[in-house]
């Protein structure tokens, strides 16, 4: 999904945000401390992501560091579990050792809370997907992170999807409007996308229904009102829950029916997993 040379960069950047003119500390103390070995660990039980990114960094900080990754991405780790091994001059492994340990953190925990959300609803056949409530520059990481959880992807951006939201719809006096002007426009084009309707209530579904979408998202609905929009659906559209959800109701959401289940928490909400770096 994400290329080496979009990685490289946003790598760079991070390195750049951190080291500055230069890492006095590391400069001072470390100058003459030579070789060494250090091995990344967790701290506590979940999933990996973000190794790549993470051995990525310590390259980027010095070509001379060499890394041994121990795991892969999507891999249950435990308390203790090695994660990769650096070795090389120790100046260079401790300025890239917070950017690297960050890009761990953030990823590994995204992974870690997608993959609870999958494992409540692993008896259904509905699918957890992320949003577009992403850190800007981090959105291509998280989406793999959620992947490496067990999750699927939902649009990339604004580019590769119609969703034809509550403020879409007003402004173009409705559904039906909506979903003609999208068409028009992707037909001119020649634009080929799925297109998508937000809906918060059973008379919006009908319509959107109507409208041979490819997708309705339900809003914020009632459990009631996403059984009664799966009938109505009755598989002639994918059916996607969204709003409010949580791990003490997603089961409940996902034996409705439904095909997806989208949480924004996943990925804006997901605490940082706990890693050191010790020599």
């Amino acid at each position: 999904m994400i290329s080496l040379k979009e990685m490289k960069l946003v790598i760079q950047q991070a390195l750049m945000e951190d080291i500055g003119s230069g890492d006095i500390t590391a400069d001072s103390i470390a100058k003459s401390a030579g070789q060494g070995i250090a091995i990344i660990m967790a701290k506590q039980s979940g999933i990996l992501a973000g190794i790549e990114p993470a051995s990525l960094v310590f390259l980027e900080m010095d070509n001379q560091l060499k890394t041994s990754i121990l795991l892969k991405d999507g891999n249950s780790i435990n308390n203790n579990d090695h994660i990769m091994k650096i070795s090389g001059e120790i100046k260079s492994i401790l300025k890239a050792e917070r950017v690297a340990l960050n890009f761990l953190a953030h990823l590994s925990g995204i992974a870690t809370l997608t993959n609870k959300f999958v494992q409540e609803i692993k008896d259904t056949k509905a699918q957890i997907t992320d949003t577009r409530k992403t850190i800007p520059l981090l959105r291509k990481f998280e989406k793999e992170a959620v992947q490496a959880g067990g999750g699927v992807n939902h649009r990339m951006g604004l580019f590769d999807m119609v969703l034809i939201k509550e403020n879409h719809i007003k402004v173009s006096g409705g559904i039906k409007k909506a979903v003609a002007c999208v068409r028009q426009y992707l037909k001119a084009k020649n634009i080929n996308v799925k297109i998508e309707v937000e809906t918060t209530n059973i008379m919006e579904v009908r319509e959107a229904l109507n409208c041979n979408v490819d997708r309705i998202m339900l809003d914020n609905m009632s459990l009631e009102n996403i059984k009664e929009a799966v009938k109505i659906a009755a598989g002639k559209v994918e059916i996607e829950a969204s709003g409010g959800i949580t791990l003490n109701n997603v089961k409940l959401i996902a034996k409705t029916g439904v095909d997806l289940i989208s949480v924004g928490a996943i990925i804006h909400s997901a605490p940082a997993f706990d890693f050191t770096l010790l020599f």
